[in-house]
């Protein structure tokens, strides 16, 4: 319960008295750690979403003003000083929760400036699981050479992608003694936030130790920075997507780098019809293309190794 008393500590009384009252009604300690995320909506009920579940709570309906106190104490009274968490749509607190934020968002010149009178609150509640990258770990390392293969992990939205990644970053950073892995030089580079979950400086998360961290930045422009800074052996970034991805990801390769990254799909097919995706595998810069099983969560369904005699990815 330490999770939820650091996110209850953010509420309007009324609303953490109700939160509080409900998951003590729940017997096993169990269910009451699978408590997911805790959904804030202005004029309407707060909901507890489980991993399997969720629980309407119709005793506390969301004033407005009990989202505007919510939303200063989570930006410690000085929304200002948190604009730019808040123009990207989250806000990341102490313990590595994150905050979603929606409402009514303010364009200058196509880009986000500001997002008024806030109507909806995600509280994400973090959750690092040793081990979650376990079953992942034979496709992906190198162990002749203390390396990785380059590699793509891909699932759908919620299948627990970040959550492997976040034990990975680890594992390659302080190295596994029982396999004999030493560890190797990681730049992380955060841009959404939710692997290190930096907060004033500090990692929330346990991301090994020889992790370098860049949050809150563009990918392309955060793997260029890393590289030339702080010269990493693995680079990892979440959730590639965009054309300047693919260019900072081939000069990493280029560089003798390996990398690991993640995107959404849920085959191969998926990502041959996603023009930035089809380019890296057309590039053969990924070794290894690893699926995730949508159904059950950090489970791997499908692994295609490069066949590098013909450049074609085949089934592992």
């Amino acid at each position: 319960m330490s999770n939820l008393n650091e996110i209850l500590s953010y509420f309007p009384r009324r609303i953490a008295n109700s939160i509080s009252k409900r998951m003590q009604q729940i017997e096993s300690s169990e269910e009451r750690g699978m408590l997911e995320e805790i959904r804030i909506r202005t004029s309407k009920p707060v909901i507890l979403k489980f991993m399997n579940k969720e629980i309407v709570l119709e005793d506390v309906v969301v004033t407005s003003e009990e989202t505007l106190e919510t939303v200063q104490t989570i930006c410690d009274n000085s929304i200002y000083s948190y604009q730019n968490q808040i123009c990207s749509g989250y806000i990341t607190l102490k313990g590595g929760h994150r905050v979603g934020i929606t409402g009514s968002v303010v364009l200058v010149d196509g880009k986000i400036t500001n997002i008024n009178y806030i109507s909806s609150l995600n509280f994400r509640i973090a959750k690092q699981i040793v081990g979650a990258s376990n079953r992942l770990l034979k496709y992906i390392l190198n162990i002749e050479e203390n390396s990785i293969y380059n590699t793509l992990i891909v699932s759908p939205p919620g299948a627990g992608k970040t959550t492997i990644l976040k034990d990975l970053v680890r594992k390659l950073s302080s190295g596994m003694e029982q396999i004999n892995f030493k560890g190797i030089t990681v730049g992380l580079v955060d841009e959404r936030g939710e692997i290190a979950a930096m907060y004033k400086g500090i990692a929330q998360n346990e991301v090994g130790l020889r992790t370098d961290v860049l949050a809150h930045i563009p990918k392309a422009i955060g793997m260029k920075m890393m590289i030339r800074s702080m010269a990493p052996q693995v680079i990892v970034a979440d959730e590639i997507g965009g054309q300047f991805d693919v260019d900072a990801i081939n000069y990493a390769i280029c560089c003798g780098i390996k990398g690991i990254f993640t995107a959404h799909g849920s085959n191969i097919e998926d990502l041959g019809l996603n023009p930035t995706i089809k380019k890296l595998l057309e590039l053969h810069l990924f070794e290894r293309l690893i699926f995730l099983d949508k159904k059950n969560k950090g489970e791997v369904e499908k692994v295609y190794v490069l066949n590098k005699v013909n450049s074609e990815y085949i089934l592992a």
